[in-house]
């Protein structure tokens, strides 16, 4: 099973929640995007086929011939690429939160991530992320002491290598990539995300054949909000080949 994270993230910070789960049943592959984890920053701009190839070369090292992926937000456009390209290589998509195109939301939502990232300033940082991250239900649920707390964290562990990430998302379009998906797909939206809205996410589903599309409750974060339920999801989807996920 390989892992493609979103932007602002990271494998261990993405699936780390749910790893334990995925690894009962999978070997597991994944690598972080420059700047994140261990890998270095990038020097210039990211480009989608970039990272595709970056996943594949992993893959390729641990003599992963076949194998499904899990692309979460930038992740599921970089999960479609590479299924688009290397078709024979790909046996089924889990697809949570993605998008094939920002649309005119998505990109602002972008740009303030990004100039909140070069402006130096974690705490403002930490406020938009958790605010476009995480359902009102789940900020309502937070003392507001540990709301603060989550401010500062957020804010301050963000990888060195967002902003390159982030500028990817606002200009990457995989829309053409969708039609050429044999794969079975499975797309898991939730419903509340603020920071890649559902209707991106429904657009994906539409324009993969035979895809489909569950929705669960929460915003962009389901390994903090929905762990078990998106766990399941995923384990469910890739050895089911989807059609056995959950409703």
């Amino acid at each position: 099973m390989l892992l493609a994270h979103g932007a602002g993230g990271s494998i261990a910070a993405n699936y780390g929640p749910v790893m334990a789960r995925l690894t009962e049943r999978y070997t597991v592959l994944g690598a972080d995007y420059p700047g994140a984890g261990g890998t270095p920053r990038a020097t210039h701009p990211l480009e989608l086929d970039e990272l595709a190839d970056l996943l594949l070369a992993v893959a390729d090292a641990a003599g992963a011939r076949r194998f499904a992926v899990s692309g979460y937000s930038l992740g599921g456009a970089v999960a479609i690429r590479l299924a688009a390209r290397h078709p024979e290589r790909v046996s089924a998509l889990v697809l949570t939160a993605p998008f094939a195109r920002a649309d005119a939301e998505t990109r602002l939502n972008a740009q303030v991530w990004q100039a909140l990232c070069e402006a130096g300033d974690p705490d403002t940082l930490g406020r938009f992320l958790l605010a476009r991250g995480l359902s009102p239900a789940a900020l309502e649920a937070m003392a507001p002491g540990e709301l603060a707390a989550a401010v500062k964290e957020t804010g301050a562990t963000v990888p060195e290598g967002t902003p390159e990430q982030v500028e990817l998302v606002a200009r990457l379009d995989v829309t053409a990539d969708l039609a050429r998906i044999g794969a079975p797909t499975l797309v898991v939206s939730p419903a509340d995300d603020a920071l890649v809205p559902p209707r991106l996410h429904r657009a994906v589903a539409a324009g993969i054949r035979g895809a489909r599309l569950v929705e669960i409750p929460g915003s962009h974060l389901p390994f903090a909000e929905q762990p078990d339920r998106w766990a399941n999801l995923l384990t469910d989807g890739v050895t089911c080949g989807v059609t056995g996920a959950e409703e």
